[in-house]
C-alpha cells in the first residue's frame, strides 16, 4: 500500500525527507518557520486572545510555559477574563494553574478575576479562599466580586453578612454590590433585610442611575414578598429602561400566575417604544398560553414569523408549549408543525415536544417514541427530559415502563437530580404505589422542596394524613420553607376524608406565616372548608380574597351547589360574570349541579345552551351527565334517555350510570336494564352496574334476579363497595360500617342509638322497610336499618361532640332514603344540626328539614 507523503503528520515528513532531494524540497525546508521567540509567541498569545480563539491561545501558553517564560499580568488577566467571557471556565483553571506555575505577583485585577471564574463555576469556596488571601489588595471590586458570588451560589447569609463588613470596614458600596446584596435578599427569609438596603439604594441614588440595581430589586419585591405593587413603583421611578427591564417585569408577573398583568405590559412596552426581543416574546407567548385558547397566541405567532424568529429555539419552543395549552380537543397538530418546522433540534425543542404531549394528554406513547427518536440521533435528553417521559409514564399507569426509563437515566448519571427522582415518586403516587413512592423518596441523596411535597401529596392523595403532617413537620425541621403548594395538598388531604380539625390547624398556620394573601391557598382553604361541610367558613375565606381568579369563583359555585344552595350558586355564578372572570368548563358542571339537586330544568338546559354559544366551550362527557342526572332526578327518563341517544359521542359509562341510578330511585326495571345493558357492553366487569341493577330488581321485588346477579358477580369476583361512614373528633378520624361493632365505645354507641330510635319514632318517624335489599324477614327488616353506617356515626357524635357544634357524618355511597328521613327526625329530637356528606352532595338536617329538599 503506498502511502502518499501528504497524508503523513507534519513532523514524520520533515524526518523522512531524504538528502538528495530536489530543488523544490530544498527551498521548502529553507523557509520553514524560524525557532519559536518570546516575542513571536508573545505576539502569537495576544492574536489568539483577541480573535476569541482560546484553545488555540491556551496551546501557545502550553508552549511558553515549556520554554520556560511567561506572559505578563496584563496578558493573563485578558486571557482569564476571555474565559469567563465565553462560559470556559475549565479552560480559566488552566489559566489559573499556568500562573501559579509562572511565579508571578497576581495583582488585584487578576485576583478579582479568579474570584469571578470560580464563583461562575460554582466553587464558592476556592473564591472565598482567593479572597481571604488578597489581605492589602483587596478593594470595592474584590468585595463585590465575593458577595455576588455568594449569593449566586444560594449563600445567601454569606452574602449579607459579607455586604455588612465591608461597610464596617469604610468601603461604599457601588451598583454592583447594590445589586448583589439585594439579590441575596430575593426570598422569603431575607426579603425585610432587603428592604433596608433599599433605603440605602434610595439615599444613595442608584435606583435612579442604574438598570441594574432597579432590575434586582424589581426581582426582591415579587420573588421575596410577591408585592407586585412595590416592583411596579420600582420599575415606574427607573427614568432608564431597556428591553432587558420590560422583559424581566413581563416574565415575573408570567411565571408568577398573572398573565394578563404580564400581556397588559407587553403591550405597554410597545405603546413605549421598545423592541421585544426573543426573550420578551417567550415571556409573552408563555402568558398567552396560560390566558386559555384565544387568537392573542396566534397574533404572537404572526409577529415572530415577521421579526423572523421562527427559527429561535427559545421562542419555537414557547409557541410549542403555547398551542398544547391553548388546543381546545387536546390534540397537538399546531404543536408538532411548529416543532417538524425547526431546521436544528436542540434538547429544549425535543423536551418541549414530549412535554407537549404529556401535558396535553393526547398520546402519551407518541411522547415515548418520540423520547425514542431523541436518543437515537446526536441529541442527548437532559434531566427535564426524563422528568417528562416520567411523567407519560405515570399518565399510562405504567410504572414498569417508567422503570425502564428510569434505569437509562441512572446510567446517563441523572439519578441524582431532583427533578427526575421528583418524577419518579411522581409516577408511582399517579399509579397508586405510595409504598414505592416513599422508597423513591427514602433514596434521594438530596431532597428539596418539591420532592416533599410530591411524597406529601401522595400520603394526602391516599387519605394517610397523619404521614403526609409527619412529612411536612420533618420539612420544616430541614429548614426548607413549606410553600403553598405544601399547605395546598395538606388541606386537599383533610377535605377528602373531611377532617376539619386538621383543616383549621393548617389555616392557623398559614395565617402564622402570612400567607393568607396566596391565592393558591386561599383557593384550597374554600375547597376544604366547603368539602368539609362548613360553608359559612367557605364563604368567609372567599370574601376576604381580594383577586379572585377563575379558580376562586368555580370553588364557591361549587361549594354551594354540593351544600344544596342553588339559589346562593346561580347567584356566585352572575357574580362572576359581571366581574368579568371568564367561566370554564369545570365552573359550568358546577352551575349544572346547582341545578340538578333542586330539579331547576328551564335553568339547567339555558346554561347547557349557553356553554357553547356564549364561551365556546365544548361540553364534555361530565356536562351531559350533569344533564342525565338533572332530567333523572326529576323523573323525566323518557327524555333523559333521548338526551343520551342524541349525543354527539357515545355515551360513556358515567352518563349510563347516572341515568340508570335515577331509574332505581324510581323503580323504571325496563330503562334501567337498558341502561345496564349498554354499560356492560363498554365495560363487562363493571361492579357499580351489577349493584345498581341489583338494587333496582330488589326494589321492584324481583328477588330471583337480584340472587343472579349477586351470584354472577361472585363468579366474576367482581366486589362491591362495602358502606362506610366516618366523622372527625378530637383530630382523629373514626370510621364505622354496617352494624359495626369495633369501636371501643361500641356499648354507649349502640345505648345511645337505641334511645334515638326511641325518641324519634315518637315525633313520627316510621322505617320505610322497602328499601330494604335484601329478602329477609320483614321483622328483621327494621332492625337491618338501624345497622346502618351512617346512623351509628350520628349516635356517635352525640356522645362525642359538644352541643354547640354540628355532627359532620361522612359517607363513601349515597345515603340511603331511610337514613336521609331518620336524620331530619334525630336534628328535631337533639336540636343539633347534622351535616351529612355523601358521594352526591352535603345534606344539611336542622330542626326537621333537610337543604336537599325533595329532590336529593
Amino acid at each position: 500500500m503506498v502511502i502518499g507523503l501528504s497524508s503523513l503528520p507534519h513532523a514524520v515528513k520533515l524526518l523522512t525527507l531524504p538528502n538528495n532531494c530536489s530543488s523544490r524540497h530544498k527551498h521548502s525546508s529553507s523557509t520553514l518557520k524560524p525557532p519559536n521567540t518570546f516575542s513571536s509567541l508573545k505576539h502569537r498569545l495576544n492574536h489568539h486572545i483577541n480573535g476569541g480563539q482560546l484553545r488555540e491561545a491556551i496551546s501557545t501558553l502550553d508552549l511558553m510555559s515549556g520554554q520556560g517564560s511567561h506572559p505578563d499580568l496584563v496578558t493573563y488577566s485578558l486571557l482569564l477574563k476571555s474565559c469567563i467571557r465565553s462560559h470556559n471556565f475549565r479552560l480559566g483553571k488552566l489559566v489559573h494553574d499556568y500562573l501559579t506555575r509562572s511565579q508571578l505577583e497576581p495583582d488585584s485585577v487578576l485576583l478579582n478575576s479568579l474570584i469571578s471564574l470560580y464563583s461562575k463555576c460554582g466553587e464558592w469556596d476556592r473564591a472565598s479562599e482567593i479572597f481571604e488571601d488578597m489581605d492589602d489588595k483587596r478593594d470595592l471590586v474584590s468585595w463585590s466580586a465575593l458577595i455576588s458570588c455568594y449569593a449566586n451560589n444560594g449563600l445567601e447569609l454569606k452574602a449579607l453578612s459579607m455586604f455588612i463588613d465591608m461597610l464596617e470596614l469604610g468601603f461604599y458600596p457601588n451598583e454592583y454590590c447594590y445589586t448583589a446584596a439585594i439579590r441575596a435578599c430575593s426570598n422569603r427569609g431575607y426579603v425585610s433585610f432587603g428592604e433596608i438596603i433599599f433605603g440605602s439604594v434610595i439615599k444613595t441614588g442608584f435606583l435612579e442611575s442604574d438598570v441594574c440595581v432597579g432590575c434586582a430589586l424589581i426581582d426582591m419585591f415579587i420573588k421575596g414578598k410577591a408585592d407586585f405593587e412595590s416592583a411596579c413603583k420600582v420599575f415606574d421611578k427607573m427614568p432608564e429602561r431597556n428591553a432587558v427591564t420590560w422583559t424581566l417585569l413581563i416574565t415575573r408577573f408570567q411565571q408568577s400566575g398573572f398573565p394578563r398583568e404580564a400581556i397588559d405590559l407587553f403591550l405597554d412596552m410597545l405603546v413605549c417604544g421598545y423592541v421585544p426581543d426573543r426573550f420578551t416574546l417567550s415571556g409573552a407567548v408563555s402568558a398567552s398560553a396560560e390566558l386559555g385558547p384565544s387568537s392573542l397566541g396566534q397574533q404572537l405567532h404572526s409577529w415572530i414569523i415577521k421579526k423572523d424568529l421562527t427559527l429561535d429555539v427559545c421562542v419555537g419552543c414557547s409557541l410549542i408549549d403555547m398551542y398544547a395549552k391553548c388546543t381546545s380537543d387536546g390534540s397537538v397538530t399546531s404543536s408538532r408543525k411548529v416543532f417538524d418546522r425547526m431546521l436544528d433540534h436542540n434538547v429544549m425543542s425535543w423536551t418541549a415536544i414530549i412535554s407537549a404531549y404529556v401535558q396535553s394528554g393526547a398520546d402519551n406513547w407518541e411522547a415515548i417514541e418520540l423520547f425514542c427518536d431523541m436518543i437515537q440521533g446526536p441529541v442527548k435528553p437532559n434531566h427535564f427530559t426524563f422528568s417528562s417521559i416520567l411523567k407519560a409514564c405515570a399518565n399510562l399507569l405504567n410504572p414498569s415502563a417508567g422503570e425502564h426509563l428510569y434505569s437509562y437515566a441512572v446510567k446517563m448519571g441523572f439519578a441524582s437530580v431532583n427533578c427526575v427522582g421528583n418524577s419518579l415518586i411522581s409516577m408511582y403516587t399517579q399509579c397508586g404505589d405510595t409504598e414505592n413512592a416513599r422508597k423513591a423518596f427514602d433514596v434521594m441523596f438530596e431532597k428539596n422542596l418539591v420532592s416533599y411535597n410530591t411524597i406529601v401529596d401522595a400520603y394526602a392523595k391516599s387519605s394517610n394524613l397523619e404521614e403526609a403532617f409527619d412529612l411536612s413537620h420533618e420539612l420544616e425541621d430541614t429548614g426548607i420553607e413549606a410553600d403553598a403548594f405544601t399547605f395546598a395538598s395538606l388541606l386537599s388531604g383533610a377535605s377528602s376524608i373531611g377532617a376539619i380539625g386538621k383543616g383549621e390547624q393548617i389555616h392557623a398556620r398559614v395565617l402564622k406565616l402570612d400567607l393568607k394573601s396566596n391565592l393558591h391557598i386561599s383557593n384550597a382553604l374554600i375547597s376544604m372548608y366547603s368539602r368539609c361541610g362548613d360553608i359559612d367558613a367557605a364563604f368567609k375565606v372567599f370574601n376576604e380574597i381580594r383577586d379572585r381568579n377563575v379558580i376562586s369563583w368555580t370553588s364557591m359555585v361549587t361549594g354551594f351547589a354540593k351544600h344544596g344552595f342553588a339559589a346562593r350558586a346561580l347567584e356566585t355564578f352572575c357574580r362572576m360574570s359581571e366581574a368579568g372572570v371568564r367561566p370554564n368548563e369545570i365552573t359550568y358542571i358546577a352551575v349544572l349541579s346547582a341545578c340538578s339537586h333542586v330539579g331547576l330544568i328551564s335553568e339547567g338546559w339555558k346554561h347547557f345552551d349557553s356553554m357553547t354559544r356564549d364561551h365556546g366551550i365544548v361540553p364534555r362527557m361530565e356536562h351531559y351527565a350533569c344533564m342525565v342526572d338533572l332530567l333523572g332526578r326529576s323523573g323525566h327518563l323518557d327524555e333523559a334517555m333521548d338526551f343520551i341517544n342524541s349525543m354527539p359521542f357515545k355515551a360513556g359509562v358515567l352518563v349510563l350510570r347516572t341515568f340508570l341510578g335515577a331509574c332505581r330511585v324510581h323503580r323504571n326495571r325496563d330503562l334501567g336494564m337498558q341502561a345496564a345493558k349498554m354499560i356492560l357492553e363498554q365495560d363487562p366487569n363493571d361492579p357499580a352496574a351489577y349493584v345498581l341493577l341489583s338494587n333496582l330488581y330488589a326494589s321492584v321485588g324481583q328477588w330471583d334476579d337480584v340472587a343472579d346477579i349477586r351470584k354472577s358477580m361472585q363468579e366474576m369476583n367482581l366486589i362491591k363497595e362495602a358502606g362506610c361512614s366516618w366523622m372527625e373528633v378530637d383530630n382523629k378520624v373514626h370510621r364505622f360500617y354496617v352494624a359495626d361493632t369495633a369501636h371501643p365505645r361500641a356499648v354507649e354507641i349502640y345505648r345511645e342509638l337505641d334511645k334515638l330510635v326511641l325518641e324519634i319514632k315518637e315525633l313520627g318517624y316510621v322505617p320505610d322497610t322497602d328499601l330494604v335489599l335484601h329478602e329477609v324477614e320483614e321483622e328483621h327488616k327494621e332492625h337491618y336499618l338501624f345497622q346502618h353506617s351512617e346512623k351509628i356515626v350520628v349516635a356517635f357524635g352525640l356522645i362525642s361532640t359538644g352541643r354547640s357544634k354540628p355532627i359532620r357524618v361522612f359517607k363513601n355511597l349515597r345515603v340511603c332514603g331511610d337514613c336521609h328521613t331518620a336524620m331530619k327526625y334525630m336534628s328535631m329530637a337533639r336540636g343539633r344540626e347534622i351535616v351529612l356528606r355523601d358521594s352526591n352532595r352535603f345534606h344539611h338536617f336542622k330542626d326537621g328539614a333537610c337543604s336537599a329538599m325533595i329532590i336529593w
